[in-house]
């Protein structure tokens, strides 16, 4: 388990999980500051005639991001488990990058809940926002 405070290499922690690899995620970080960025690739596309990203697609970015935004605050190298999520789908996603930022609006020893927001060239018009609450692993179970 590394400290809170010390930065690490969130793009080294995705690539350990290989759905997030698949995704094309990345994190673009400035200071404390998160934002996640999928790449946008054919593959992702769920309804060619319009065209449009996948439900799916835009569900795992949003809980990928919450999982990131997790790691990053807690510093565990532990992946957090999802209990429950909400996910709202406001718009089509185009078949265009894809941005989204988290906020844990509740953290305590063993849940937190986070909020997350994604957008493509606006980030005032987001497509898909999320709520969830996750399981967080403690120093023993991150261990064993």
């Amino acid at each position: 388990m590394t400290d809170a405070k010390t930065p690490r290499d969130l793009n080294a922690f995705i690539e350990g999980i290989p759905y997030a690899r698949f995704l094309g995620i990345s994190v673009d970080q400035k200071g404390n500051e998160i934002t996640t960025v999928m790449k946008f690739d054919q593959k992702l596309i769920g309804n060619p005639m319009l065209p449009a990203l996948h439900g799916g697609v835009i569900g795992a970015f949003l809980e990928m991001t919450a999982i990131i935004q997790l790691a990053y605050e807690t510093g565990s190298a532990a992946i957090p488990k999802p209990i429950g999520i909400t996910i709202d789908y406001l718009r089509s996603g185009k078949p265009v990058d894809t941005y989204a930022r988290a906020h844990i609006t509740k953290q305590g020893r063993r849940v937190a809940t986070v909020q997350v927001e994604a957008w493509q060239e606006d980030r005032s018009k987001p497509i898909a926002a999320t709520h969830g609450h996750f399981l967080l692993k403690t120093g023993e179970e991150a261990e064993s």
